[in-house]
């Protein structure tokens, strides 16, 4: 039977253990309390309600205060917004108060208590049953400290009352002494509680919002149901407190616990409204900085609200004169905003020296460098001075977070690399990202508007630019209409062989005769400075065309830019206009197979033959393209076609480790 007793005794234990919301996690709190919602909520005023339970609890807690201290402080100014036309949920009230009414303590029955409110108020919006239940208690509490107050115009009354609800026994001197630090522990839990509740008001409110725009609303309201249940049995655990010491029994119920996970969901639900707050505002901010940009607006206003969060110091540093000025510089000028990281690197800073030498006489344009710096410190802020001293244009000195930093980054696609984005007079952008335009096409394509984009795919030719504009001999041979074989790759020995056989080709007595011109040009022999500027110009080429309709011109970039990484690769052009390119196994066969093709360079022509035969080759060794392509600024397009077939390329993603040869900005 002992045995038995025993197990029993266990069973029970454990029962109520799986009670005791202590040991309960928010899953096991969710899933008993959601038993008790109704999803058809009972609508009243529970703002008024809130106001009436805000001042009557203040007042209560200030008089408690008073009473514990022995003084007599007066209140600071609170607001007694009482509510016109409300009417007082007085019976739902008087239920709950009854529900806490007397009951022994222990976290088991408070747990009980709490659901059992719950059911009461199924039919109410989760901060309604609340408000209710502090409602309920703040009804009690009051009436029971007003009554210390004994009013002197009917004291008996007043002191008949306070015997019944037993204030005596609580309010006595000794009581006083021997309570004091139970009665402070309790109404400093009774403040805590109202401002849960009130910071649980706030975060309802800000429902309206989408969670599109306030991400961290979506999880802080998912909270409010064991917020409200917390705060629910904090107000059970306090009623039954003031039992326990109204009744002068000798157990008590344990507060401080309630008190640690009240305070802790108190900071958590503030930190979750400072953040939707700061959501918010930012979300309010990118609506109103996308406005900017579609309504016509003074291009100073813009790039003062783009940058400058609110009080900053509005200050621009003139490279040139190494002095600061205001950003009223900027006013009723066409304005070419370069953004980037501080991996910017001297190269990338060269790209836009021939803009700045054309427009420095020219006060209608203005060049600024915004740096995108996600946290300061001392280290780079050196960085920043170093490359700051490399610009001769205008620079943002703001160390701090540039207010539009989301908008550059979602709108424009900013990925660290630099970026060109050209601005109007009146704010509007003429081209998202033009630096890759500059790069490939220099002052041929200035201004630098998508028009001139167009304008530039129409009567340039993109040899010209990457080749032409980089290598004197190269420029020469365009302006002279002669054939060149532009060629590279990684493998020495396929270059050693091309070399040779291009190099007999362009000897051949056929080609001689037929008054044909060849020259080779290697940029593999050329030095690192120069293969890294030609493939960057060919990879600015490939983003500035990536978005037009695929035409041949846009096929033989993208072929170019896959051939970066082969063992072998060729393009023949005439002057600026391309004959044919091709990998290196097709090309180099097209020329050590010249004495198949070469009687017919005599009937048909050099470049008809040489396409021809090249084309044969390739129909039988069929390769398709490895296109990579750094994550430069800009948007790049979903899907890219195969220059070399018909079908859509798949898409992978490679990580690449920083360290290259690209000349970085050193600190000394």
């Amino acid at each position: 039977m002992a045995t038995k007793h025993s197990l029993m005794s266990l069973f029970h234990r454990n029962a109520e253990s799986e009670h005791n919301p202590l040991n309960m996690s928010d899953e096991q709190i969710l899933e008993q309390i959601y038993s008790t919602h109704v999803h058809s909520h009972t609508k009243f005023d529970v703002d008024s309600l809130f106001i009436l339970v805000e001042n009557t609890l203040r007042r209560s807690t200030h008089i408690v205060d008073n009473v514990v201290q022995g003084s007599n402080v007066s209140l600071e100014q609170v607001d007694d917004n009482i509510p016109n036309n409300f009417n007082s949920p007085l019976c739902t009230l008087k239920q709950i108060s009854f529900e806490m009414s007397c009951k022994p303590p222990g976290e088991e029955i408070a747990h009980k208590t709490t659901i059992g409110i719950l059911n009461k108020l199924s039919n109410y919006e989760w901060d309604a049953k609340a408000v209710l239940t502090l409602g309920a208690f703040a009804v009690e509490y009051s009436e029971f400290w007003l009554l210390t107050q004994h009013q002197p115009t009917d004291p008996p009354l007043a002191k008949s009352v306070a015997v019944l609800k037993r204030v005596p026994v609580l309010t006595r001197p000794a009581a006083l002494q021997k309570h004091r630090q139970h009665i402070v522990e309790l109404n400093n839990l009774v403040r805590t509680t109202l401002q849960v509740i009130e910071v649980i008001f706030e975060l309802e409110k800000l429902t309206t919002y989408d969670t599109k725009d306030v991400p961290a609303l979506l999880p802080a309201i998912e909270q409010i149901p064991v917020d409200v249940y917390w705060a629910i049995i904090t107000v059970v655990a306090i009623v039954t407190q003031i039992d326990c010491l109204t009744n002068e029994s000798e157990h008590k119920q344990e507060l401080s616990h309630y008190g640690q996970k009240i305070n802790i969901i108190l900071s958590k639900l503030r930190k979750r409204i400072m953040l939707c707050r700061q959501q918010i505002e930012e979300a309010e901010y990118y609506k109103r900085l996308r406005k900017f940009f579609q309504t016509p607006t003074e291009i100073m206003e813009v790039f003062k609200f783009l940058i400058f969060s609110k009080d900053a110091p509005q200050l621009l540093f003139d490279g040139a004169t190494k002095t600061t000025v205001e950003i009223t510089e900027l006013k009723k000028k066409h304005v070419y905003l370069l953004i980037s990281s501080l991996d910017i690197t001297e190269e990338e800073i060269l790209v836009l020296r021939p803009v700045y030498e054309y427009i420095k006489t020219n006060d209608q344009y203005k060049i600024v460098w915004i740096p995108i710096v996600e946290e300061w410190s001392d280290k780079l802020c050196k960085k920043f001075e170093a490359i700051k001293s490399k610009m001769p244009w205008y620079t943002v000195q703001h160390f701090g977070t540039i207010a539009g930093y989301k908008y550059i980054k979602e709108e424009w696609h900013f990925r660290k690399k630099p970026m060109v984005v050209v601005l109007n007079p009146l704010g509007k952008v003429q081209h998202t990202n033009a630096f890759h335009l500059i790069h490939a096409h220099g002052m041929k394509a200035f201004p630098f508007t998508i028009l001139d984009q167009e304008r530039i795919d129409r009567e340039i030719h993109w040899v010209g630019s990457v080749v032409g504009n980089i290598h004197p001999n190269v420029s020469t041979w365009i302006k002279e209409q002669k054939y060149i074989f532009i060629y590279g790759g990684k493998d020495k020995e396929w270059i050693q062989q091309f070399t040779k056989f291009a190099t007999a080709l362009a000897s051949d007595s056929t080609i001689k005769e037929a008054m044909i011109s060849i020259e080779l040009f290697c940029v593999e022999k050329e030095d690192k400075s120069f293969l890294r500027r030609f493939w960057s110009g060919v990879e600015s080429l490939f983003v500035t065309k990536a978005h037009n309709t695929v035409d041949a011109v846009t096929q033989e970039v993208q072929k170019m830019l896959s051939y970066k990484n082969e063992t072998g690769w060729a393009l023949l052009c005439k002057g600026s206009s391309v004959v044919e390119c091709g990998h290196g196994t097709t090309i180099l066969k097209t020329v050590v197979e010249f004495e198949k093709w070469k009687e017919v360079v005599m009937k048909k022509g050099f470049e008809f033959s040489f396409k021809e035969h090249h084309e044969r080759i390739a129909r039988t060794t069929h390769r398709c393209s490895h296109i990579e392509i750094p994550n430069v600024a800009g948007k790049l397009p979903e899907t890219i076609k195969c220059p070399e077939c018909p079908r859509t390329m798949e898409i992978f993603i490679c990580y690449k480790c920083c360290h290259n040869d690209n000349t970085a900005i050193s600190i000394n």
